[in-house]
């Protein structure tokens, strides 16, 4: 688990992103809470914010560069991060449905041009499915005689839903065999029916823009569902028959995401624990630094503990990930779980630090906190990756 000297250097740059461009400008997006354009173009213009990018980390055969530039910009700023690296989802969901020459269209697709950069949009969740994956109502109707889907239904809780240049949408193709019947397709930006429902105001993460997408007699081509319609058929048959399928076009993007969330939840996590040690060595009371009470200490180095327990699980499922090894123990929802967790926990115990001040918007924590509390909820809650590692550990179906 030693770092390459790539990997340092390439953290530093991050890092020196994060703490020069995201920082300062994190308050005040989130008190907008608009999308941040000008730190997505300044992220753009730098090279952060790409394909090559991108694709270069995820290339990287450890599995671990992508967690560490996760970790680095949402120690800058978590709304920032994920307004910036919000359309990874979309790019996850193209890359483990799609075939060669859609992913080699549309990924590019995704980020856009330095000069215009562009966003997507993974589409999952419904009103009235949330963790229940296969109860989706959003549903996809082929008409064989011009190749064409026609998609209706309603998401919510969309990274970039509504504004996104590409929305990668999920739908049931056959509602009978639940999320075994589903699919995912392309669905770009102006297509007619494609509309933005209502934009939420959120407790965190406020720079990220989260909200409802209608799709309203929405037409594609065939060549937008992803994977094509000979694949989607095979396994559709499969599943009628009782056999099981090798991918299911939700989960397959969550699997490969759940580490990258993870290591997003430590970097909110190191960012409130290194806040408050600095201040419980600076803030005096009853003559001496508070950090020489056992309280303050015990609790900082318990935040140190299972800031580093939660990094070692979000690098280790990270390095299964990318080299082909099994999730036999759920160890993907063992990262995401323990680490978002960790940051709603670590954030908590900073406030108490600071005591009033940490209740303040002129200090960060306050923030930081509100930011931790939505990884233990979105990318699957906590009580799902229990389910999950549960799963795993018994080979029960456990429900």
């Amino acid at each position: 688990m030693n770092l390459s000297e790539e990997q340092i250097q390439l953290r530093d740059w991050v890092h020196e992103f994060a703490n020069g461009v995201m920082r300062p400008a994190a308050s005040e997006w989130d008190e907008r809470e608009e999308t941040p354009w000008p730190i997505i173009e300044e992220a753009a213009r730098i090279g952060l914010y790409s394909f090559d990018f991108i694709a270069n980390s995820y290339a990287d055969k450890s599995g671990l560069t992508m967690a560490i530039v996760n970790e680095e910009m949402s120690w800058g700023d978590a709304g920032l991060a994920l307004a910036i690296f919000g359309t990874t989802l979309g790019v996850a969901g193209i890359f483990a449905n799609g075939t060669p020459e859609q992913i080699g269209e549309w990924i590019p697709q995704c980020f856009g041009t330095v000069e215009k950069p562009a966003l997507a949009a993974f589409a999952v969740t419904e009103p009235d499915a949330g963790s229940d994956v296969s109860s989706l109502r959003t549903n996809a109707k082929y008409d064989p005689s011009n190749d064409t889907w026609t998609l209706n239904g309603t998401k919510t809780w969309i990274t970039n839903g509504g504004i996104a240049d590409v929305h990668v949408v999920v739908a049931s193709v056959d509602s009978a065999l639940g999320s075994r019947g589903q699919a995912s397709f392309i669905v770009p930006k102006g297509t007619e029916g494609l509309s933005m429902g209502q934009k939420f105001k959120k407790l965190g993460i406020r720079a990220s823009h989260t909200a409802e997408v209608v799709l309203d007699n929405v037409r594609i081509p065939g060549s937008m569902l992803l994977g094509g319609k000979e694949k989607l058929d095979e396994r559709l048959a499969r599943a009628r028959e009782g056999r099981r399928s090798s991918t299911q076009a939700a989960m397959a993007t969550f699997e490969a995401s759940r580490p990258i969330v993870g290591a997003q939840a430590v970097g909110i996590a190191r960012a409130a624990y290194e806040y408050s040690l600095e201040y419980a060595k600076e803030r005096r009371q009853f003559q001496r630094a508070i950090i020489e009470n056992q309280a303050i200490a015990f609790r900082l180095a318990e935040m140190a503990m299972k800031i580093e327990a939660s990094r070692l699980l979000v690098w280790r499922a990270a390095n299964m990930a990318a080299t082909g090894q099994k999730f036999t123990m759920g160890e993907g929802s063992m990262s995401k779980a323990f680490a978002g967790e960790t940051a709603v926990w670590v954030t908590e115990q900073a406030i108490q630090i600071l005591g009033g001040y940490g209740y303040v918007r002129e200090y960060p924590v306050e923030r930081w906190y509100r930011d931790a509390k939505i990884y233990t909820i979105f990318e699957g809650t906590s009580e799902i990756q229990r389910l999950i590692i549960a799963r795993a550990i018994s080979g029960l179906q456990i429900k």
